[in-house]
Formats: C-alpha cells, structure tokens, sequence
C-alpha cells in the first residue's frame, strides 16, 4: 500500500485527484493540504511514499517547498503551467502533470511507482479493464491486439479486453521484451517460435509483419540469430 498525500489550494483539483487516487486500489489518501505549511505538518507526523504537489500556491510555491525538505517523498507535480517543467525534474520528479489531469494520464504516472515498489522480483504492468485495475506480470502476456478503443491482451492462459492505447503500451515496454510489429500488434519475444518476412508465429498465434515496422523487425531477428535463441 503506498501512502499519498495532496497538495493543492484548488478544491476542484485536490477533488479530481482524490477521486483518482480511489480507482487503485494500492493507493491509499492520507492526508489533503491546502498550503505547503500544511503539508509539512503532515510530513511530520506521518510516512508518506507519495505527494501529489502544485506548484502554485500561496505563502511557498511547490517547487520551494519540495526543495526545503530534507527527506522527500516520491513526488508527482500537478500543475496548469509548464514553465516549471524542466525544475521540477531537476528535483528528481516522478512525473510532471497538467491541469486539468485525466485519469490515463494520472494512471501513467502513478503505474511508475507501483512498478517501482515491486522492486526485480516481479516485472508486471497494470492494465484498466471494465470497472477494475488488473495487476498482470509480464511474463504472462503473449501479445496486444489494437481493437478500435481497446487492446485485447492475450496472456498464456486466457485472454481480455482492457482501456489502453497501443501507442502508450509501446513506450511503456519498449525496453522490456517487447517489440510492435504491425499498427494494431505488440508481441513478448520470449514466446516467438517461428518467422518469415511477412508474419511470425507466437505460441499458437500467426501475427503480420506489417510493412511500417520492418525495420524493427528485421533488427529483432538479427539480435535472435546473434543469440541463437532461434
């Protein structure tokens, strides 16, 4: 369970935040502040893995504020202005997010951390399905079919429908065994048995080679013939 806190003097964005926090289940709200002065008190008396902080606000802007403490917490910036991007980062945070914040973005942002927290035991991405958020481990999934809206993921042992885009899921397992072959498929490599120039066979499934991504392709197979894993 990771502890969080908001920081913000905006009540219809702590609002938006606090009903963000409630979808994953793995989150836990300890605590709300208007100011920094308020949040600090809470620092004080509590553990807190996780502040969602603004930047603007009265009295001590967050980017101050966050500088001032000696230990700090994991922090996500929520802010309507860019101008503090390039400071924010330089103040080692997760992430940097614009007002006003939808839930896949806010979702990106904290899947970092849960990630983060399950250290090199277990690789797993979490995936918005139908009402629920699935914890799935990497190894499992054998591929990601775009379907319109959606993405079908198919896992070694069934298969489901979940709200991502494939676009997001590239960049996100781009360096994890992953590799987009075609505009609507992403394949895990650990599970390819058989290929040619226009499709690859995965456990049971036949996936096309599209012509966009021949490239990447042809750079995948010349790193399995290297290896002899094929």
């Amino acid at each position: 369970m990771i502890n969080c806190i908001i920081v913000d003097d905006e009540p219809l964005a702590a609002s938006l935040l606090e009903n963000h926090i409630s979808k994953i289940d793995d989150l836990r709200l300890t605590g709300k502040a208007q100011n920094a002065i308020e949040a600090y008190k809470i620092l004080q008396k509590q553990s807190v893995d996780l502040m969602f902080l603004d930047i603007q606000m009265p009295h001590l802007n967050g980017i101050d504020f966050l500088k001032s403490l000696p230990q700090k917490p994991k922090t996500i910036f929520t802010t309507a202005y860019r101008d503090f991007a390039v400071e924010g980062f330089e103040l080692e945070a997760v992430d940097y997010l614009l007002k006003p914040i939808t839930f896949e973005r806010f979702f990106k942002a904290v899947e970092r951390i849960l990630r983060s927290t399950a250290g090199n035991t277990e690789d797993f991405i979490i995936i918005k399905t139908e009402g629920m958020q699935r914890k799935i481990s990497l190894s499992e999934i054998v591929y990601f079919e775009s379907q319109g809206n959606d993405i079908k993921v198919v896992l070694t042992y069934e298969s489901f429908t979940a709200k991502s885009k494939i676009t997001d899921l590239e960049i996100m397992l781009s360096d994890r065994g992953f590799i987009r072959i075609h505009r609507s498929f992403i394949i895990n490599s650990s599970f390819v048995t058989a290929f040619n120039n226009n499709e690859l066979v995965i456990n049971k499934y036949q996936i096309p080679v599209g012509r966009s991504y021949k490239h990447e392709f042809d750079l995948f197979i010349a790193a399995l013939s290297k290896n002899k894993l094929l």
